[in-house]
């Protein structure tokens, strides 16, 4: 027996086996538009920012060069 699942894009029923390459989206362009909005921010992660010396060096070298 086969499980159907929704499309996490559209909602569309999907039957999820191996012989569909886009699981668990219906197609595709359900999978594009996903990964558009991981990609334009749209979908993330909460969190903390992640911060690291070399971002806190560059932050203040930007404050250095615009007082000059």
């Amino acid at each position: 027996m086969k499980k159907q699942v929704k499309c996490p894009q559209c909602g569309k029923p999907v039957i999820w086996s191996p012989d569909n390459p886009f699981r668990p989206f219906c197609s595709e362009r359900c999978k594009m538009l996903d990964l558009g909005a991981w990609a334009m921010e749209k979908r993330y992660i909460p969190g903390e920012p992640a911060s690291s010396e070399g971002s806190n060096e560059a932050s203040s070298n930007d404050t250095d060069s615009s007082e000059i």
